[in-house]
């Protein structure tokens, strides 16, 4: 599903994101990917979703050379992932479902499927009655929970959540993990960079840990616990390595607007 080989990616002020960096997560995983600030996880992300190229190296999603794809195919290429942010990035002026629909409008859906999908997504993340409010009428779990039915409304193969649970309390963190594992049993390919080693040791999943830019750790269900406690500083609270995401949806649509103005 995901195979990184060699990959380098040094930027133009002289930082290192990934060095010789290797890695290969199989279709229906559940990985997380850990590491203090500086470790190279935010620059992992953004090699993923094509916001950076890689100094040196090859990746390859779902079977693609993501090198290969041409700036004008970037938003169907970024279709395949769904996104989930610390900061949740939801649309302040539109309510639940048509924050979650938004994302089904982006890829031309009928508005009679937008209708049928979206509240199945919200009953599936447990919004069904919050389908009308405002972010700003919705808690920080609620407000997670409509950006995880938004980057889940299309049925993407694979789910990034880029710290999921850092802006929440230990409970409601829980129940978004416990979503995110409910989204993986149903086939989904789920990458989560994360430094909550409490949540970490309690999954017991495939844990990838990373430092100044190199894999140290790649390890699974039974080891999961040793790395976590045994080099706690992979868990530091992190800071944006390099520049940020763009915005979820921004860079889709800024794509696609070029596209439209080609000739």
């Amino acid at each position: 599903m995901i195979e990184v080989s060699n990959v380098s990616k040094i930027y133009d002020n002289g930082a290192r994101g990934l060095c010789d960096f290797d890695l290969f997560i199989e279709k229906g995983e559940f990985v997380f990917i850990v590491g203090a600030t500086a470790s190279g996880k935010s620059s992992l992300l953004r090699l993923l979703r094509k916001e950076i190229e890689p100094s040196d190296g090859k990746i390859i999603v779902d079977g693609q050379d993501i090198s290969k794809i041409k700036r004008r195919q970037l938003p169907f290429y970024r279709r395949k992932m769904g996104v989930v942010f610390q900061d949740f990035r939801l649309l302040k002026d539109k309510t639940v479902f048509e924050n979650v629909a938004f994302a089904m409008q982006i890829v031309q859906a009928s508005t009679r499927e937008i209708r049928r999908a979206v509240p199945q997504v919200l009953a599936l993340v447990g919004l069904a009655k919050k389908a009308k409010a405002y972010p700003n009428q919705l808690s920080g779990g609620e407000q997670q929970r409509t950006a995880l039915a938004r980057a889940i409304v299309n049925k993407p193969p694979i789910l990034i959540a880029d710290e999921p649970t850092g802006n929440l309390d230990p409970d409601t963190a829980w129940d978004i993990m416990t979503l995110l594992q409910d989204i993986n049993d149903r086939g989904t390919t789920v990458v989560v960079a994360t430094h909550a080693h409490d949540i970490v040791d309690d999954m017991q999943k495939r844990v990838i840990a990373l430092k100044n830019g190199e894999l140290v750790r790649d390890i699974g269900v039974r080891g999961a616990e040793w790395v976590s406690r045994q080099e706690e500083e992979l868990f530091e609270d992190d800071v944006f390595e390099e520049e940020p995401y763009d915005t979820f949806y921004e860079a889709d649509e800024f794509v696609e607007e070029d596209f439209k103005n080609e000739d």
